[in-house]
């Protein structure tokens, strides 16, 4: 049953899979070991003299004799099979001798024999069509950009196939196609410089042009020559015929082909970087065949050309991809000498913009934004990564017209119509993005591009070709100028130096933290030393002042009882920051004891400890709702309760005193706890200071005294269960102390 082409399946037509070939050669589909003949074109009569049923489960000997079965055997056994072709076969029908070339390929496990009569001045013509391609070639390799190739190619591949028109064909970044360059005699419409869409050359139609070079179609008219049988006896499938120069022509492209205007046609691949760059396309308004080698000239001369456009194409960037490179050096440098890449990138001359031509761009470390020119406001970049975050699959994404795949983004127009983002962490939603806005454009298409739905006689719904292939202008809007490759090829350089950076200063860093950390050990270790033998001289000096004093204080005149109080005094109070300094040095080398506790529990024997205090400065303790349970060692964490409602208690002045505990709602694994007062309050310029160690604000005397160590212990203590300990006060009014810990949920 033929394949019906309508809005559903019509890039999904199997044109590789026809069941039929044209008119213009025969075909033989033979089994791989036996060389028996499983399949045949329903016109060996015409070309053979023997019908087909005759031919089908005969062995190859049937139709060629021995000498040419074994030339067949010895290529069919090279690695490189194409390069043997074409064969030149000959056979007899009916008495007379003619002259074929055979091509010959595999199919899966299949082998197949296409066979097309040669022409009677061969030789002639291939010495003719030599010396035309050689000159062809040396004037190609004299130009010198891709619109001269272009247009010395089309006018040499008119020349040598005689076609009244060839037209170059490039291929957009979306598979839209462009005529370049074109020969034509005067009276034919031209169609240099217009478009035409993706869906006039499928995407199963290129694959079949990256996989075979040339197609040849001699006339649209011609009545299809079905295969007999129509599925393969080995596989029972149809033949595959993408390697096929008979092949048949989906009737779509047929009638595409009569509304043009074009009865004959021939196209050649043009390939850069094994992908499809654009095609040698020819139209005939009369039936043209092509004899093999002028095909084979015209081929050799596509691949001749490919290699040219390819070096001219990457040279014509040259400048471009120098400054890029320039600039990719500077990033780099600039991103090892500073501490925090990001500025590295958007702080200095060139920036990222530079590197790949952008306007705008942001750069996204753990939700902290660094931007440089014209980008989108911060909620829409919000929105922006989070969509990203859910659809970015590769290292790299972009597109010239985000609002197609993103439509959000049709509002980001003047900014955000193009877009590059290179993802540096997904997990951690690390991005650099690169924007381009809007630049409204007009497209030439040959004839309207949205092939019309066309309502057949019994209802069914179908695409048709276009009738027009007239001018016909179109507003494109949406789209920003294009990315090169080689600015693609930069922002994915970048990341790898970005990494690489990462990395280096990673190590530095870990370095610099065992160093850190054996400093710390060996200070912790001398502070403990230190003061633990300062105790005992310090202790000595106390006792004896007091021995003076009660030995000789009836000597002593008042001056001199005076002086020696201050020294118990002092003596006293040194040991106390001694004493202080010896249980800092600990909390450095203890190891903490961390389980799931109650600091309700932990809260409640703090507060029976400081009952007497709490009575006889009338302060009122409050405490909104239980506490929760967390993760920590809960002997220590009394400490830090403690010294926090001991400051509390002590650093207050109004009549009425009072104290409230409690934590913040927890959305994260952190639950932040606070401590707040009515007391005296501490004012801004104080709020890092009173962390460090021996740090008071007041007298030594005023407030009851104290070293100074209680809060650097609580931080200590904090910072050791993995949390932070900060304050916000206003000077007069009281304070409030919050502190982190991690939840026993978590």
């Amino acid at each position: 049953m033929a394949f019906q082409v309508d809005l559903s399946n019509c890039d999904k037509e199997p044109i590789h899979i026809p069941s039929s070939i044209q008119p213009h050669g025969v075909l033989l589909a033979l089994h791989p070991a036996e060389l028996t003949i499983l399949q045949v074109s329903n016109n060996t009569f015409t070309f053979l003299g023997i019908h087909p049923e005759r031919l089908i489960n005969q062995n190859l000997d049937t139709v060629l004799d021995t000498e040419q079965i074994t030339l067949l055997q010895d290529c069919l056994a090279s690695n490189e099979l194409h390069i043997a072709n074409p064969i030149e076969i000959s056979i007899t029908v009916n008495d007379k001798t003619i002259d074929f070339d055979g091509i010959i390929y595999r199919s899966h496990k299949i082998i197949i024999l296409e066979l097309e009569p040669s022409p009677s001045d061969k030789n002639h013509a291939f010495f003719r069509f030599y010396h035309l391609v050689k000159l062809a070639i040396l004037r190609l390799q004299a130009a010198t950009n891709i619109s001269e190739i272009s247009q010395i190619l089309a006018k040499e591949v008119k020349k040598i196939t005689g076609f009244d028109r060839v037209m170059i064909y490039r291929f957009d970044e979306n598979w839209n196609g462009t005529v370049i360059a074109e020969e034509k005699p005067e009276y034919l419409t031209s169609y240099l410089g217009l478009c035409y869409p993706a869906s006039d050359i499928p995407q199963q139609a290129r694959k079949l042009y990256t996989d075979n070079c040339l197609r040849i179609i001699p006339n649209s008219h011609y009545q299809p020559v079905t295969i007999i049988p129509t599925n393969n006896p080995i596989n029972s499938q149809p033949l595959d015929l993408s390697k096929s120069i008979l092949r048949s022509v989906s009737p779509l492209h047929i009638e595409y082909m009569q509304n043009m205007g074009v009865t004959a046609s021939m196209s050649i691949s043009l390939i850069k970087n094994q992908k499809l760059w654009g095609l040698i396309a020819c139209h005939h308004q009369s039936p043209k065949y092509i004899p093999y080698e002028i095909r084979s000239a015209c081929e050799f001369l596509g691949q001749m050309t490919s290699v040219e456009m390819s070096a001219k194409e990457d040279s014509e960037d040259t400048e471009s991809k120098i400054k890029v490179k320039s600039v990719h050096s500077k990033l780099v440098e600039y991103m090892s000498a500073e501490n925090n890449f990001t500025d590295a990138l958007v702080q200095y001359e060139p920036n990222l913009l530079h590197l790949v031509n952008a306007t705008g761009a942001v750069v996204c470390i753990h939700g902290q934004y660094s931007t440089v020119g014209n980008i989108p406001n911060h909620p829409d970049i919000d929105k922006l990564i989070e969509w990203l975050n859910q659809n970015l699959h590769e290292e790299i994404f972009y597109t010239n017209s985000l609002a197609t795949v993103y439509p959000e983004a049709e509002k980001l127009r003047d900014v955000a119509s193009g877009l590059i983002v290179l993802s540096i962490s997904k997990s951690q939603k690390n991005y650099i993005l690169w924007f381009r806005p809007e630049v409204v454009q007009t497209v030439n298409w040959g004839g309207n591009p949205h092939k019309p739905v066309e309502v057949t006689t019994n209802g069914s719904v179908r695409l048709s070709p276009r009738k027009s292939f007239e001018l016909w202008k179109e507003t494109v809007l949406l789209k920003s100028l294009p990315w090169k490759s080689y600015e693609i090829n930069a922002a994915l350089e970048l990341r790898s130096a970005i990494i690489g950076v990462v990395l280096q200063k990673a190590d530095e860093l870990a370095q610099l933290n065992i160093e850190l950390e054996r400093s710390n050990k060996e200070l912790d270790a001398f502070a403990y030393i230190a003061s633990h033998d300062l105790k005992e001289p310090l202790r000595g000096i106390h006792n004896y002042s007091n021995f003076l004093m009660e030995d000789y204080g009836e000597i002593l005149n008042a001056e001199g009882k005076e002086k020696l109080i201050t020294l118990i005094r002092l003596t006293q109070r040194m040991e106390d920051l001694i004493d202080s300094l010896l249980h800092f040095s600990r909390l450095g080398r203890a190891d903490i004891s961390m389980q799931a506790t109650n600091l309700n529990d932990v809260l409640h024997r703090v507060l029976d400890m400081l009952s007497i205090r709490i009575e006889e400065s009338g302060v009122e303790i409050r405490i909104p709702r239980p506490l929760p349970t967390v993760y920590c060692d809960r002997v220590q964490l009394g400490e830090v309760f403690s010294n926090l409602i001991t400051n509390a208690i002590k650093y207050n002045d109004k009549p009425n005193k009072w104290i409230e505990i409690g934590y913040l709602d927890h959305p994260t694994k952190q639950i932040t706890f606070y401590i707040q007062d009515n007391g005296i309050g501490i004012r801004e310029k104080h709020f890092e200071s009173i962390f460090r160690i021996f740090k008071r604000l007041h007298g030594p005397s005023k407030y009851g005294g104290g070293t100074g160590a209680g809060l650097t212990i609580a931080k200590k203590i904090v910072e050791r269960h993995g949390g932070q300990i900060w304050l916000d006060s206003a000077y007069g009014e009281g304070s409030i102390f919050y502190f982190t810990l991690k939840g026993a949920e978590y």
